[in-house]
């Protein structure tokens, strides 16, 4: 009797252990399934391009134009840059173009208040002519320069456009148009976002400077007075514009 109550509830525990999961963990984990599939899955979207240009409405948009590359206003009226690779050619000559107009929108006006007292100081005869005027092209006076200054001119300019050809064609995907990874003193931003922001004012103070330069060279070939004469409360003392300004009759 003993013996067949022992093997009857042997049975029945043994039979417990495989039986199947509850009704209630199966109502929570699909539950919590359903809870899951009622998310809703958040697609981010590119915004879609412009058929037209930014900076000239009436005119289609050009296809290698993305605004991809900081200052990218669609502007390109003659249609140069009909492909990627124009586009980034174009872009490595408008940057090198820039950041030289840069140099030269302070180099010119500078030489024409330095170049005298430093010739003096020296014993050497200065370069701008009696009006004031920088040596240019319109100007003359180009003769004149050290082909000593020529030769470093052309070898500067060599090494980097060998080092920005190297970089380009590099395939580094971190590279862009006029990055050579130059940042002595460790002002580029860190964050993408600054980084753009940076290039932007680059290119901006760029093409602003390429313009100055041209307004220069033909202001001094038109008027036949230097730059600093024509605008000198930017580049003399007060008192000495004022007499200036005096003399010229501006100041009666």
């Amino acid at each position: 009797m003993n013996l067949s109550f022992a093997l009857a509830l042997s049975a029945i525990t043994g039979a417990a252990a495989f039986a199947p999961i509850s009704n209630n963990a199966r109502t929570s984990a699909i539950r919590m399934s359903d809870e899951i599939a009622d998310i809703p899955v958040v697609t981010i979207e590119e915004p879609e391009l412009s058929a037209m240009s930014m900076s000239l409405p009436f005119m289609a948009r050009p296809d290698a134009l993305t605004g991809a590359l900081a200052g990218d206003a669609r502007f390109d009226p003659l249609g140069f840059a009909k492909t990627d690779a124009d586009l980034m050619n174009y872009r490595e000559a408008e940057i090198k173009h820039a950041r030289l107009a840069m140099l030269a929108a302070a180099g010119w006006p500078l030489s024409e208040v330095f170049d005298k007292k430093i010739a003096v100081a020296l014993g050497m005869t200065p370069l701008i002519d009696a009006a004031d005027r920088a040596p240019s092209v319109l100007n003359g006076g180009l003769g004149k320069v050290s082909p000593i200054y020529w030769i470093g001119v052309l070898g500067v300019a060599a090494a980097i456009e060998f080092i920005g050809t190297n970089k380009s064609k590099s395939g580094d995907d971190k590279y862009f148009p006029g990055n050579f990874g130059f940042d002595p003193l460790g002002v580029y931003p860190k964050d993408e976002a600054g980084q753009m922001n940076m290039q932007l004012a680059e290119i901006k103070n760029g093409r602003l400077a390429m313009i100055a330069i041209f307004g220069f060279a033909i202001q001094e070939f038109v008027s036949k007075v230097g730059v600093i004469d024509e605008t000198p409360l930017f580049f003399y003392p007060l008192a000495q514009t004022l007499k200036m300004m005096t003399n010229s009759g501006y100041i009666q």
